[in-house]
């Protein structure tokens, strides 16, 4: 029972300190609901409060960045192992997925519309680089026969030179090559993220008489379609 006083003493004596019950109870080893109990009629002062309410915001904050860095940890872990996955591709391989490509991103043949020529548009520069490398590799494209045109929003306050030297570091193209650029006007309604001062719009790459190779295209998408959906 003396024992128990002198924890109540000492428990008693660090809440008037201004320590937090989690603080206390890491120096007096008695139950939660007991504590809040020796506790209940101790008040705290006004800075003594303002010390606890900081410590439990840092405490917040921490335990956030402690989640994102697990988080992170975790992802690259995973990319990392399935990235290991897929290894000794060929030009087989880039035929298929540069089809699966253009079938989700290109301008398709329509019966209303059949003489569309190859035309695709993207803003990410890693999907840029792959199609540009299926055009040539898959279709035996001439650097000439490629068309770019830029769009971007006018509100990200990008000049035509800025955009031109961008989309040439990414294609590999002299910046001749892209002149035309057009800026819109129109209300931007969109939740996406990554329109910061990284985005450079929407790169339209056509290509010169191109009809056949369009459906060259399409009887290739219809191809892969027949081996896997039936």
């Amino acid at each position: 029972m003396e024992a128990k006083l002198e924890e109540r003493k000492k428990a008693v004596k660090l809440r008037k300190l201004g320590y937090s019950h989690s603080e206390i109870l890491k120096k007096v080893k008695v139950t939660r609901s007991t504590l809040t109990a020796w506790l209940k009629n101790i008040h705290l002062t006004k800075p003594q409060i303002e010390r606890l309410r900081l410590k439990r915001e840092n405490g917040r904050k921490l335990g956030s960045l402690t989640l994102k860095r697990n988080r992170i940890e975790k992802t690259k872990e995973i990319i990392d192992k399935a990235k290991s996955e897929i290894n000794s591709l060929n030009e087989s391989h880039l035929k298929i997925i540069g089809s699966i490509l253009y079938w989700a991103e290109g301008s398709k043949q329509k019966e209303h519309d059949p003489s569309k020529e190859l035309v695709f548009s993207n803003s990410d520069p890693k999907m840029i680089k792959l199609y540009l490398l299926w055009l040539n590799k898959c279709l035996l494209i001439k650097p000439d026969d490629i068309v770019f045109e830029m769009y971007i929003h006018e509100t990200y306050q990008k000049t035509k030179d800025s955009l031109a030297t961008y989309w040439s570091k990414v294609t590999n193209f002299d910046k001749l090559h892209f002149q035309k650029v057009y800026f819109k006007k129109n209300k931007v309604h969109t939740m996406r993220k990554n329109k910061g001062k990284d985005y450079h719009g929407v790169l339209r790459i056509s290509v010169k008489r191109s009809t056949d190779l369009n459906r060259k295209v399409t009887g290739w998408i219809q191809g892969i379609c027949k081996e896997f959906i039936h």
